[in-house]
């Protein structure tokens, strides 16, 4: 700190003090005003337009949006969800999950026993337990099923059941200091035994077959027009404030640190900083969104099994991150919708080819576009650049 005092005698005795700034970054706006309006656009012609498409207009017009449109487009945005969720810890924590299917699906199972239970008396057997507990001769709900007739506390299984299992494996897990090849193998393997555990008639979910023939959600049929409607509009909302949530994240202080644990973690010790808390808040913030992403999946899509866990799910879920351009939280998102746009396209023309179109994607996108979508506006502006250069 230095002072200066004026000595000239026609100016008055000033003081200025000058104070020492680290010369950090300013943080980052939310979003830049541009990408307001391009959001609230999209806001008002979503939340506008659905509507009018779905309940207004009539089928035979070109701009109606059938059942089969509307559930196709929501399932999309239940994946771009999980995608976001997973670019929290991947692509600004550095931690590769192939787990990640496992929250999506218990997520699914606590709205599903939700709405097992609204089946009520309409089942197959006229009976207030599900169909398969029936078939399977048990009498009574079991003690985990206790509650789940009521909307609310599915609700806040939805949220506390991935984000429990996410704390107690992320505490062990990143305590052990367990990091990247290893740790995506025992996030694998997690994912696996739990698939595994649900697959058992004995655990109480269904078994195989898992739940389905869902009748109503909150007193109204499921498959009602309307109903499917707000299901739609519920998902974009929770997509559009989810991504809202972890800009928010990783442009604050704590999302510097947790890039800071991304790029040195040793170096981030030595400064006096504990990882482990920033990478357990980042990792079970990364689960509930998977949760919620799976509740609003089952409504929808009418179903959820032990499939949803297996370990595939998972490693789609990374090519989505990574086609789109991990680290960039939009990127995975549109590398949700154009993957499986891409999948319904060819398991409807192609089916028996799908399979090796993903591969082919796995192993060409990160070698031609190491930073997905996102990143190919800036290499096509980079090589421009480098001809223009050029004698």
């Amino acid at each position: 700190m230095t002072s200066v005092t004026s000595t000239s005698p026609h100016r008055p005795y000033v003081e200025r003090t000058e104070t020492f700034a680290l010369g950090l970054p300013a943080r980052p706006a939310l979003l830049s005003p541009r990408a307001w309006l391009a959001l609230l656009v999209l806001v008002l012609v979503t939340g506008i337009g659905v509507p009018l498409c779905a309940l207004v207009l009539p089928q035979a017009s070109a701009l109606h949006l059938s059942a089969y449109a509307m559930t196709l487009g929501g399932k999309l945005m239940c994946y771009a969800i999980a995608a976001l969720a997973l670019d929290l810890v991947w692509g600004y924590c550095g931690i590769l999950s192939l787990g990640h299917g496992l929250f999506f699906a218990l997520g699914g199972y606590a709205i599903g026993m939700y709405l097992m239970r609204e089946i009520g008396h309409d089942g197959k057997y006229g009976s207030e337990l599900p169909d398969f507990m029936v078939f399977l001769d048990w009498h009574t709900l079991p003690w985990y099923w206790q509650g789940t007739e009521h909307l609310g506390y599915a609700l806040l299984l939805v949220v506390l059941v991935p984000a429990a299992v996410a704390w107690i494996f992320g505490f062990f897990t990143f305590r052990s200091r367990v990091k990247g090849v290893y740790l995506s193998i025992i996030t694998q393997a997690m994912t696996f035994a739990a698939m595994l555990l649900f697959y058992r008639n004995e655990t109480g979910f269904g078994g195989n077959n898992g739940f389905t023939d869902f009748k109503r959600i909150a007193g109204m049929p499921i498959t009602h027009p309307g109903t499917r409607t707000v299901l739609f509009l519920l998902t974009f909302a929770v997509l559009v404030l989810a991504f809202l949530g972890a800009r928010a994240i990783v442009t604050s202080k704590l999302g510097r640190v947790v890039t800071a644990v991304r790029d040195g973690e040793t170096r981030l010790m030595f400064l006096g900083y504990s990882p482990l808390g920033y990478k357990l808040f980042v990792w079970t913030v990364s689960a509930v969104l998977c949760g919620i992403a799976g509740a609003l999946y089952v409504p929808q899509v009418g179903i959820i099994n032990p499939g949803e866990m297996s370990p595939g799910n998972s490693i789609e879920m990374a090519i989505w991150v990574a086609v789109g351009g991990r680290g960039t939280l939009i990127g995975p998102i549109i590398g949700a919708f154009a993957v499986n746009g891409a999948k319904s396209f060819f398991t409807a023309y192609f089916a028996e080819y799908w399979l090796f179109f993903l591969g082919l994607m796995f192993v060409l996108v990160p070698l031609l576009l190491p930073n997905g979508i996102m990143g190919l506006a800036d290499l096509v502006r980079s090589r421009l650049a480098t001809r223009s250069q050029r004698p």
